[in-house]
């Protein structure tokens, strides 16, 4: 599954707005045209991994919830990958990686 450029760019569309940025504001700051800026956020053209960084960097967002519409300061950001893979399991090793991550997790505290 490639990446949905439409989505992506929505996201940045919305990121902008919350920082009550201008695609005028933001195009500038990043020295690139408005209509190329409009494009990305309607997923026609795409911005490369240093651009993204930067752009994530200017609008106060993180590059995993711009490409995957999840945070890492989320606290169910893993939950579906977590899932998935416990779906995969024996009931077994499902109680052995809980046993695992119950250890973990104490260790914390």
């Amino acid at each position: 599954m490639g990446l949905d450029y439409s989505i992506i760019g929505e996201r940045l569309k919305q990121a902008r707005l919350a920082k009550k940025m201008t695609q005028e504001n933001l195009a500038e700051e990043l020295d690139v045209s408005v209509a190329f800026l409009s494009r990305v956020e309607r997923g026609h053209s795409h911005l490369n991994l240093n651009r993204l960084s930067q752009v994530c960097k200017l609008l106060d967002v993180s590059e995993g919830y711009i490409l995957s519409g999840s945070s890492e300061d989320s606290r169910t950001y893993l939950d579906e990958d977590f899932k998935k893979i416990l779906d995969k399991c024996s009931p077994e090793k499902q109680r052995l990686i809980y046993n695992i991550a119950k250890t973990i997790a104490e260790d914390e505290n």
